[in-house]
């Protein structure tokens, strides 16, 4: 039984995770470093919400009750992402956001203050031309950067993916190194999200 090939998978299975996460920590602290730094771009994805994939039919942005909205996980976490900002004394010169009321909360929530841009809203049900356009927007916006504090932009999956090739979970940070790969995408100085 204990040479079974599946307790054999799953000891080993263990032996790499246990090997990895002093790993992840460490990579963790190297970004926390970075953002202290200042001088970076974050595509934060808004924190946790309700169930569900997108937005109810008809929704509309004048509305926030008509949209998905962040869960009370979602509002603590994102209280969370701010503390772990001001704990470790992280500039921050700018926070935009999506203007979709759950990336908006997670701004303010987290930050205190928030500018909403439309080039940062979701681009789940546009049109190829029109979310074409956003990401042009955002990406110049990221390579023509200045100053010494750190940009957040809060936006949805959709677009981080587009920018960036990762699958962001809910509330996590991805930090842009600024350069742009052969295949069009962000490099990523690396991801952290804040539990």
């Amino acid at each position: 039984m204990l040479n079974s090939p599946f307790v054999v998978r799953c000891t080993l299975a263990l032996l790499a995770l246990t090997t990895l996460l002093p790993l992840a920590r460490a990579d963790d602290a190297a970004i926390w470093t970075a953002l202290q730094g200042g001088g970076q771009v974050v595509l934060l994805r808004h924190s946790s919400t309700e169930s569900g994939i997108g937005d109810p039919p008809g929704f509309t942005l004048a509305d926030c009750r008509s949209q998905r909205q962040l869960s009370a996980d979602g509002r603590a976490q994102a209280q969370r992402l701010g503390e772990a900002f001001r704990s470790r004394s992280i500039p921050v010169a700018q926070v935009w956001s999506s203007r979709w009321c759950r990336c908006v909360d997670t701004a303010r929530l987290a930050f205190g203050r928030v500018t909403p841009m439309a080039m940062l809203d979701s681009g789940f049900e546009d049109s190829a031309d029109a979310f074409g356009l956003k990401l042009r927007a955002v990406s110049a916006a990221i390579r023509d950067r200045t100053g010494d504090g750190n940009v957040v932009m809060v936006t949805h999956q959709v677009n981080i993916t587009e920018l960036t090739g990762i699958v962001p979970r809910m509330g996590e940070m991805v930090v842009l190194t600024g350069q742009v790969g052969a295949d069009g995408k962000f490099a990523v100085r690396g991801r952290v999200q804040v539990d």
